[in-house]
């Protein structure tokens, strides 16, 4: 089987099994990360597109979050898809190693990805938590858990431990504080920098915006 076969295989697995989701974690969202893995690959010398193409599509496949925390699941579903597709061993273990490794552990907590494939889609899927989308995909993730949107009274913690950020339940707002507004700083390329610079941007002006509101401001 060709690689644009294997690819597109994969994207129909994927859309499949996630269209219609609710929480930000849909179809669409490896779409627009497919796709900007995609671009800043064009950017980035000796990297294989292929593996990076593959992790993209895959790296939501089981999210943690929806598995009672367990991690292990999505990597677990690609390797089954991959060996389906009979795709070679080397690739499969390197794609596994980019989901485990893709997501955010917490604040404190530093990541361990060590190839430039795994940054690409770490980069990519870290841009689609920031900006419009990001804000957008965070309420929606918020209210799919049934979390608090704002609370003055409770504040943002930075987790020490990926244990204590997957058990965190504090108010949506929060989740800017203790993720999304961190993430400029931790990206690995310079087209993920650029491209999350003005994101950042964006969402320190809606907070601003927020805040007023909440107070009654116009």
């Amino acid at each position: 089987m060709t690689k644009e076969k294997i690819i597109e295989k994969t994207k129909e697995f994927v859309k499949e099994k996630l269209s219609g989701e609710s929480s930000g974690h849909d179809w669409w969202h490896i779409y627009r990360v497919w796709k900007n893995a995609i671009h800043i690959c064009a950017n980035e010398k000796g990297v294989d597109l292929f593996t990076v193409e593959l992790a993209a599509l895959l790296h939501d496949i089981a999210d943690y979050k929806f598995h009672d925390g367990d991690d292990s699941v999505g990597p677990q579903i690609a390797r089954e898809w991959l060996e389906k597709l009979q795709v070679e061993e080397e690739v499969i273990a390197h794609i596994c190693q980019i989901i485990q490794e893709a997501s955010f552990k917490g604040a404190n907590v530093k990541g361990s990805m060590k190839t430039k494939e795994g940054m690409i889609v770490q980069d990519a899927d870290r841009l689609d938590a920031i900006g419009a989308i990001g804000i957008a995909r965070t309420f929606a993730y918020g209210g799919n858990k049934g979390r608090e949107m704002y609370n003055p009274n409770i504040q943002p913690t930075m987790h020490n431990s990926f244990d204590e950020y997957k058990n965190n339940k504090s108010p949506t707002v929060n989740h800017f504080y203790e993720k999304l507004l961190l993430l400029k700083d931790l990206m690995n390329t310079e087209t993920a920098k650029a491209i999350a610079q003005e994101r950042h941007e964006f969402m320190e002006q809606y907070l601003h915006k927020f805040y007023e509101e909440w107070e009654g401001k116009a």
